[in-house]
């Protein structure tokens, strides 16, 4: 066999092979469209249509870490070191047309680990509305109806309303810039800064019930709310005032009135009225000093003695990070001591 003769034998096996192996060879099949996800923009910035659906989600939260130091300004007393916080919060909010109007379901997932402690995750809101209705958890009616108090991070140090709890709900809304709510609410159990544990949860198929309006124009607006809490048989109310001097500059005043506090069985004892004394007020301005940051501060004051101060500066370092350093001042008077409270704290936040 001459080398002409293998040459021709090693195609002709070549051909025979490559011929069996495309008969075997393996069908690719077409790639199937992609959906994309479309933009929804009938419910503000950030919403996107569920693939397959005519449903808008948003997805939304932050990232923060807090550091405290100096004393205790919510019940005196010296903190002694540096008190830690970061907190991680997710919430999920879908909304959809129907023929009663906006159906929309809203929650919130919370996980705390405070001074080395895993604090473990919560719910704080979860809820679902139809039109004006709503049903589920959320925070107290009573404070978030008027827009909670100032813009300071411990607003709160002459306290406004109670916390989350269960709760039912309706709310009219005008085309003038008025709104109305009714709602019932559970109550819950809260363990307070000063001290103590007050069971506010209802204890028969009484709830607590409120009400409140609201008149919201381009100066500002004025606001107020009324409640009933079933268990001692008491009620609270507040007015607040709202006025926007100028595109940079805001302020408000707030009064809280509540019934025969010192009849209450401890203090705090009305699910609404968590101030000390018959009456408190709040008062806040806000200025806008550039393009980044603002000044924030508040004055609060409860009938029992107790003043309250806070100063901050809000500053956008970059787009979604906001960093606010932050002073307190306490003066504590009556049930809650003879002292006063000076503390400090920086708070460092990402949203997204």
């Amino acid at each position: 066999m001459n080398i002409k003769s293998i040459l021709f034998g090693s195609a002709a096996a070549l051909v025979a092979v490559t011929g069996a192996r495309a008969a075997d060879a393996v069908v690719v099949a077409e790639p199937e469209a992609v959906e994309y996800v479309r933009v929804c923009d009938a419910y503000g910035a950030g919403f996107f249509y569920i693939p397959g659906t005519e449903t808008c989600l948003k997805i939304s939260g932050y990232l923060r870490y807090d550091a405290a130091g100096g004393d205790d300004v919510y019940s005196g007393g010296e903190l002694g070191t540096w008190q830690k916080k970061s907190r991680a919060t997710v919430r999920f909010d879908a909304r959809s047309e129907t023929e009663l109007g906006t159906l929309r379901s809203f929650a919130e997932t919370r996980f705390d680990y405070t001074n080395g402690t895993q604090s473990g995750g919560s719910i704080p809101q979860a809820f679902i509305e139809l039109g004006g209705f709503r049903i589920g958890v959320g925070d107290e009616i009573y404070g978030s109806f008027l827009g909670y108090a100032g813009n300071v991070i411990n607003d709160d140090v002459i306290n406004y309303q109670s916390g989350t709890t269960n709760q039912v709900s309706y709310t009219f809304t005008g085309g003038n810039g008025f709104s109305a709510i009714v709602a019932a609410e559970q109550g819950s159990s809260i363990t307070y800064p000063t001290g103590g544990t007050i069971d506010h949860r209802i204890d028969d198929y009484m709830p607590h019930v409120l009400a409140g309006a609201k008149f919201e124009q381009g100066w500002g607006g004025i606001s107020g709310v009324v409640g009933y809490d079933s268990r001692v048989e008491e009620w609270a109310g507040k007015l607040r005032l709202d006025v926007k001097f100028s595109e940079t500059v805001s302020a408000f005043i707030m009064g809280g009135y509540q019934s025969d506090w010192d009849d209450s069985t401890s203090a705090n004892g009305n699910w609404f009225g968590t101030w000390y004394g018959d009456w408190a007020a709040w008062g806040g301005l806000t200025a806008k000093v550039s393009d980044k940051a603002k000044i924030n501060g508040q004055l609060a004051y409860e009938e029992d003695g107790t003043w309250a101060a806070a100063l901050n500066v809000n500053y956008e370092l970059v787009p979604g990070l906001v960093i606010t350093p932050e002073v307190n001042y306490t003066k504590f008077d009556g049930q809650r001591g003879d002292d006063d409270a000076f503390g400090g704290m920086i708070r460092f936040q990402r949203n997204f």
